[in-house]
C-alpha cells in the first residue's frame, strides 16, 4: 500500500506544477522575490514607501456553483478568470491596486492537464489586473470529492494610502450614480440558474438568438475585472466618492453598502438595457423582478458615485479602458438604502 493506492498522486502534482509554470511566469512583478514552488511567496513592499501611509486591503472568494457548468461544458480556462475578479474587484472597491494573489485548488483527483487550464485562467486574471501569481495549492481529496470535480478559491492583497481610500464618507445628495457594465451573470446566482435551466450538455449547447450564443457560453462568460477602469477614474483627476461592486445579493444587499445614515441611493432602470441573460432567465423561471435585483447584477457590475461635475471624466475614463457604462441614478437625502424605480 502507497499513498497512490490511498488516492493521492505525488506525481500528478509535480506534473502540474511543471505544467503551470508558464502560465504563473507572466504574471511576475518586480517585487516579486524569489522562484515559483517555495513554502511561501515574498513580496517587496520597498515601492510603497512613497505613499503617507500605505495601506494593505485584501480580499477572498470563490466562483460558486458555476464551476458546475464548467465540469458540464469541460472547459476549465476561463474560471480562474471569475475567482481573481471577486477577489481584485472588492480590492479596486476601496481604492487599492491588486498586488498579488494564491489560488487553491481542491481536488477529487488531480489531473494536470485541467489543473493547468484552471490556473491558466487565474493567471489571465491576474494579469488583467497587474497582480502576481506568488503562489497557491493544489489539495488531492480522495473520498471527499468525486475524482472528476474540484472546487477553486482565491486570496488577493492590495495596497492604497490611507487618504484615497473610497468610503463614502464624504457623499451627498446630488451625487450621480455611474454603472459600469456586467459581462452577464458573472458568478453570482448560479444555484437559481441551475434550478431553472437544465443542467445538461444539450441544454447548455443550445443557440438562442437574443444570446447571440449557445446557453453555456453566454453563462460561463467570465467576469470582468474593473481594475483598470477604476484606476482610469482616478487617473483622470476624479474623485469616486463611494463604490459598490453588485455581487450576491445583487443591488438590494451591495448599493447600500457604500453608503453612509442619512443618504439614499435611487436608481433608474430605464436608463440602460438589462441584457438578454437575464430577461430570458426571469421569464423561463417566472422569478419577481424584486427577486432578479436582489440576486443578479443585471447588467452592471461596479457603481461609482461621483460629483455632478465629474460625470462626463468617469464616463470617458471608464469607455476609454475598454468598457462600457451608463449614468444610473443619483443620491439623495433619506433613509440609508435603495430604491429602484
Amino acid at each position: 500500500m502507497d499513498y497512490k493506492n490511498a488516492g493521492v498522486d505525488i506525481e500528478a502534482g509535480y506534473q502540474s506544477v511543471e505544467l503551470i509554470k508558464k502560465h504563473i511566469k507572466g504574471t511576475m512583478r518586480p517585487e516579486v522575490l524569489g522562484g515559483i514552488g517555495g513554502f511561501s511567496g515574498a513580496f517587496s513592499m520597498e515601492k510603497f514607501k512613497g505613499m503617507e501611509k500605505p495601506t494593505l486591503v485584501s480580499g477572498t472568494d470563490g466562483v460558486g456553483t458555476k464551476i458546475k457548468l464548467a465540469f458540464l461544458m469541460d472547459k476549465h480556462d476561463t474560471v480562474g478568470i471569475d475567482c481573481v475578479a471577486m477577489c481584485v474587484n472588492d480590492i479596486a472597491c476601496a481604492g487599492g491596486e491588486p498586488l498579488f494573489f494564491l489560488d487553491y485548488i481542491a481536488c477529487g483527483k488531480n489531473e494536470p492537464e485541467k489543473i493547468a487550464a484552471i490556473v491558466s485562467g487565474v493567471a489571465e486574471g491576474c494579469k488583467q489586473c497587474g497582480a502576481a501569481l506568488i503562489g497557491g495549492e493544489t489539495a488531492e481529496h480522495p473520498g471527499l470529492m468525486p475524482e472528476d470535480e474540484y472546487d477553486l478559491a482565491g486570496f488577493a492583497v492590495g495596497v492604497v494610502d490611507e487618504k484615497d481610500l473610497i468610503t463614502g464618507a464624504d457623499l451627498k445628495a446630488g451625487d450621480v450614480l455611474v454603472g459600469i457594465a456586467s459581462s452577464g451573470v458573472h458568478s453570482n446566482g448560479f444555484s437559481l440558474v441551475r434550478k431553472v435551466f437544465d443542467m445538461t450538455r444539450e441544454s447548455l449547447d443550445t443557440y438562442y438568438d437574443e444570446l447571440g450564443k449557445t446557453l453555456g457560453e453566454t453563462l460561463l462568460e467570465p467576469t470582468i475585472i474593473y481594475v483598470k477602469a477604476l484606476k482610469g477614474i482616478q487617473d483622470s483627476g476624479v474623485r469616486i466618492k463611494a463604490c459598490s461592486h453588485i455581487t450576491g445579493g445583487g443591488f438590494y444587499e451591495n448599493v447600500p453598502r457604500m453608503l453612509h445614515d442619512g443618504v439614499h441611493a435611487v436608481i433608474r432602470k430605464d436608463s440602460y438595457e438589462v441584457p438578454a441573460i437575464f430577461r430570458l432567465l426571469q421569464e423561463k423561471g417566472g422569478i419577481d423582478e424584486h427577486v432578479m435585483y436582489n440576486t443578479y447584477n443585471m447588467g452592471i457590475g461596479m457603481i461609482v458615485a461621483v460629483d455632478p461635475a465629474d460625470v462626463d471624466k468617469t464616463v470617458e475614463a471608464v469607455r476609454a479602458a475598454g468598457e462600457s457604462c451608463y449614468v444610473i441614478g443619483e443620491i439623495k437625502d433619506g433613509e440609508k438604502g435603495v430604491t429602484i424605480c
